[in-house]
């Protein structure tokens, strides 16, 4: 069996690319120049080519191998690197994992601002989200595959709900369709005949309950961000989360119905968690997140 180089000899090798020199890469590593120059010949022989040219200069210059073979170090030492900061964090009782479950609801602009923030505050975490309706996110955190959620509340004796902010819904149609045109409050018999989409519940928890449904004629569609494009094609009319469709409304590519029966309420957005599945820290720091920024939203939405 061959000799494997080590990850101290990879870690001498990087130190004396980063010193540029034996010398300088002994005193970094409080180790003689010797043992250093002696464990690199010994990675050249275990790799069997010359990493450094060292004929006609002071410096050591790395050679085209050395230069192909320094990548590959870099990455296994921050492997190595990350993989002692997830021990670490482990033992401090940090997930290694997070999954969670996210209603359409939530202002999607705020998610990728706390899921950004995320990432550099706990870089180690792995992270699994569920997108979908409410009765998705109850499911998820009632079977166990999220730990938690983020939405609307049902009445569970399972679930703990902690409200950290609420939500805008509002009417929609793209400004040709003939509902967009009319210009004027809508009656029920206006809404009637035309085409409202409804995101359906394929977790069946509100089967038999539609909420702001008003046409006789609906098309079922699985999520929000497929409601917008087909609402935004023309495709019919629906109720959309005042986040998603802010810019079309500013660009005038959606235009927001005058449709007095439309409960345009604010709804109620909590963290959700199972009773019997207590939160991480991630899991804390993420719902505190959320909570801020949708309290920093309203707070702008209030003073404009």
């Amino acid at each position: 069996m061959q000799p494997q180089p080590t990850l101290d000899q990879l870690q001498v090798f990087l130190t004396v690319v980063e010193k540029g020199s034996f010398s300088a890469a002994s005193r970094a590593l409080n180790r003689t120049q010797s043992v250093v120059s002696y464990t690199i010949a010994n990675l050249e022989a275990q790799l069997r080519v010359e990493l450094f040219s060292r004929s006609g200069t002071k410096r050591p210059q790395l050679t085209d191998a050395g230069r192909s073979i320094l990548e590959d170090a870099r990455r296994l030492l921050g492997d190595l690197d990350l993989m002692r900061a997830r021990v670490r964090a482990l033992s401090d009782g940090l997930e290694a994992e997070l999954y969670v479950a996210m209603s359409g609801i939530v202002p999607s602009d705020i998610v990728v601002d706390v899921l950004h923030a995320f990432r550099e505050h706990y870089p180690t975490v792995s992270l699994s989200v569920t997108v979908g309706s409410l009765g998705i996110v109850m499911d998820a955190v009632i079977n166990g595959t999220a730990i938690i959620g983020f939405g609307g509340a049902m009445p569970n004796d399972q679930i703990i709900f902690e409200r950290i902010g609420q939500s805008g819904m509002i009417p929609v149609a793209a400004s040709d369709h003939p509902l967009g045109v009319l210009g004027r409050p809508l009656t029920l018999s206006d809404v009637r005949d035309e085409t409202q989409l409804v995101v359906y519940d394929a977790s069946r928890l509100t089967t038999g309950r539609d909420f702001n449904v008003f046409s006789l004629k609906t098309w079922r569609v699985s999520d929000n961000a497929t409601k917008h494009l087909f609402i935004r094609g023309g495709l019919g009319w629906g109720g959309l989360p005042a986040s998603l469709v802010k810019d079309d409304l500013v660009t005038g590519r959606l235009v927001q119905l005058q449709f007095p029966l439309f409960d345009q309420r604010e709804y109620p957005i909590y963290a959700i968690r199972n009773v019997a599945n207590p939160l991480g820290p991630a899991a804390r720091w993420l719902a505190s997140e959320i909570q801020a920024r949708l309290s920093r939203e309203a707070g702008n939405i209030a003073s404009s």
